[in-house]
């Protein structure tokens, strides 16, 4: 029977979706739950599963096209009509290798054994053989990540393994990564060697029922004839038992098939493991450096030059930079006294995008879409105001010790901006209003649904803290740091990123003093946080009359709508946001 495969919808505000990839092509088999395309829209990226195990029969909407939701994606054959001849060659196929004397035994069990049984000599040198049960194939780790690396297999073939426990470590030009195991069993054969680069779709290994046992023992007997070479050179070894690591290539094939032959060989095979160790004399200027782990590097001042990898080949890993900057903090404190005159300026290195012309991104193309439809749908101007939170400051201060220990997350700044537009939006509707442009009319929102800004990997992303008027400071922190975390690895829904009525966006955070900010569509104003610098400010002390201090002193700007929102409006409504943070009155919220 043919099952359709459907756009469903993804958003409150999603009409429509663009196919950016096919992870199956027609005639391959899916599972339940198995992704089968990419989908992106104006909101999110996210991956459409298979709502039925079969055969993939028709794709009816081709990469970058773009559908409404309910349009018809694709239909899978699930076997259970003859709607689709994609399943007939496999009777044909089944009753060819009936004649094969070694595959029927371990072939029985599944009616595709056909399609691995030619496959023994072609992986032969992962001692594998050709094996059957569940793939484990490389998932889409990316937006534009066509490709990984194998860096480290974590279990080697006949070894048991759990669902989701990890199986491999796989490096990107984005990511370092584990690839979970898709199901319980036994890993029976690796097609995927360690160094060895594979596109996203790719077979990696293949895991059997539990309790299965891997077919090697065909292997174990061809490979025999190439093992004398180690043995010939075994009679030094009394001598000194380092010498057989001489032999770094033949070792790295035969110790894994060397138990199966006889007993008397797996002497010599543990001890061979340990001599492609000492081959990475240094991991900073010949082993292969992600730019994950340059970036690491750079924002952590960790010098790759005096990191010693662990990773396959002495390959950095991220944990060698962290492990690296966790050292370097320890003897900080003491050089710290002789350290404040000589401020060295950051080591800046060349990106790899000079001179470089790549593809814009679909993420990119959206956010530069939605940004032009803003600027040029309304008519946007921006309001500044300087605000004194030295009493915030302290507040946080004194409070974000026992608030991490008791609330679980970091006490940021950051929530109590929040806190206080969303206060502030209570008394000035205007600001958290929207335009009906068809209708002409205009909707106050009686809910304050805030949107925070995000600098994720894949770009400028805005989840949304749904009800923040009526969350403390705890509430709003653990949401905020809750939606970064997800924005930053990958996990925002569809519902994350919707339904925002007014939007924050910290440009402080990376030093900018203010900014003009462009009201995001649909919205009538967004509020942009500058950066917190101490200076000298002339205040009004009650004994000392006015007087000069240094005091922590940011700006806040206010981008708006000028149709909906009048200049007036939009300095009332700082003011009141200024008052809420000079006043500092979070006492109650912080437990103090």
């Amino acid at each position: 029977m043919a099952v359709s495969v459907t756009l469903p919808a993804l958003g409150e505000s999603v009409t429509e979706g663009t196919v950016t990839r096919w992870l199956k092509a027609e005639g391959e088999r899916v599972e339940v739950d198995e992704p089968l395309l990419e989908v992106s829209t104006d909101k999110v990226d996210t991956e459409i599963p298979s709502p039925s195990a079969g055969i993939l029969s028709s794709i009816k909407v081709a990469e970058d096209e773009t559908v409404e939701v309910g349009a018809e994606l694709a239909v899978i054959d699930d076997g259970s009509g003859d709607t689709e001849a994609g399943q007939e060659p496999a009777p044909a196929q089944q009753e060819a290798p009936a004649p094969e004397p070694q595959e029927p035994a371990a072939a029985a069990p599944s009616t595709e054994s056909e399609a691995p049984a030619p496959a023994p000599t072609a992986d032969s040198a992962q001692g594998g053989g050709s094996a059957e049960g569940t793939d484990v194939t490389l998932p889409a780790l990316g937006e534009s990540v066509t490709e990984g690396t194998v860096t480290r297999w974590l279990k080697e073939v006949g070894d048991s393994v759990e669902v989701d426990e990890p199986l491999l470590e796989v490096s990107t030009d984005k990511v370092d990564t584990e690839i979970p195991a898709p199901v319980a069993g036994v890993l029976l054969e690796i097609t995927v060697g360690e160094d060895e680069t594979a596109e996203v779709g790719a077979k990696l290994a293949v895991i059997g029922a539990p309790g299965a046992s891997a077919p090697a023992a065909p292997k174990a007997e061809e490979k025999p004839a190439e093992a004398p070479a180690p043995a010939a050179e075994q009679k030094p070894a009394p001598a000194q038992p380092a010498a057989p690591a001489a032999p770094t290539e033949a070792p790295a094939e035969t110790e894994k098939p060397a138990p199966a032959p006889a007993p008397a060989k797996p002497a010599p095979a543990p001890a061979q493991p340990a001599a492609p160790a000492p081959v990475p004399a240094s991991g900073g200027e010949g082993a292969y450096v992600t730019p994950l782990v340059r970036k690491l590097a750079s924002e952590n001042n960790v010098d790759l030059g005096s990191v010693k990898g662990t990773g396959v080949g002495g390959r950095i890993r991220k944990q060698d930079v962290l492990a690296a900057a966790e050292a370097a903090k320890a003897p900080a404190p003491a050089a710290a006294p002789a350290a404040p005159a000589a401020a060295k300026a950051p080591k800046l290195e060349a990106s790899p995008l000079r001179g470089q012309t790549v593809k814009m991104t679909r993420m990119r193309k959206v956010i530069g879409d939605n940004m032009m439809k803003a600027l040029h749908s309304q008519a946007q101007l921006t309001t500044v105001v300087e605000v004194d939170i030295t009493r915030l400051m302290k507040l946080r201060g004194q409070a974000k010790d026992a608030f991490a220990a008791r609330e679980g997350v970091k006490l940021s700044p950051m929530p109590f901006f929040v806190k206080a537009a969303a206060q502030a939006l209570k008394a000035h509707p205007v600001i958290n209003a929207r335009i009906n442009d068809d209708e002409g009319t205009i909707t106050y929102f009686d809910s304050e649904n805030i949107g925070i800004a995000v600098d994720a990997e894949k770009g400028l992303m805005t989840p949304v803290i749904k009800g923040a008027g009526d969350l403390n400071i705890a509430g709003i922190a653990k949401k905020t740091a809750e939606l970064a975390g997800k924005a930053r690895s990958g996990g925002l829904t569809p519902d994350d990123m919707s339904g925002a009525t007014f939007t924050i966006s910290n440009t402080g955070s990376r030093g900018a003093l203010f900014d003009t900010v462009i009201v995001p569509p649909n919205q009538a104003a967004i509020l942009g946080i500058g950066a917190t610098v101490k200076r000298p400010v002339v205040i009004d002390h009650p004994e000392l009359g006015e007087t000069i201090a240094v005091r922590n002193m940011t700006y806040l700007s206010l981008s708006y709508d000028h149709r909906l929102v009048d200049g007036a409006d939009a300095a009332r409504y700082l003011t009141s946001v200024k008052a809420i943070l000079e006043a500092g009155e979070f006492e109650v919220d912080l437990g103090l």
